[in-house]
């Protein structure tokens, strides 16, 4: 069964597309974690962490999409708010 962890902020390079703009993610429970983009999508096609937001009291998945043959990081869509991971705050 997969690790779970909750992604609290992001870095982004705002010069890149919004597919593309997610360098990093981390976040925090006993100690703080950052690890970049390729790294998560890599955690969680081999099945070994599951990632998720939270929304007001909604937990939202983090998923692997595609674009133009790039792969990416998202949220399944949760109809309440569509860009979750964007709006987080950068990370240190």
């Amino acid at each position: 069964m997969p690790q779970q962890a909750q992604i609290k902020c992001i870095n982004k390079d705002p010069r890149e597309d919004r597919y593309n703009a997610i360098t990093h993610v981390g976040g925090y429970t006993d100690r703080q974690w950052k690890i970049t983009k390729d790294d998560a999508i890599g955690m969680i096609e081999r099945r070994e962490w599951e990632f998720f937001t939270m929304v007001r009291t909604h937990r939202v998945k983090v998923i692997v999409a595609s674009r133009n043959g790039r792969k990416y990081l998202k949220t399944e869509a949760d109809y309440d708010t569509p860009d979750n991971l964007l709006s987080l705050p950068e990370c240190p």
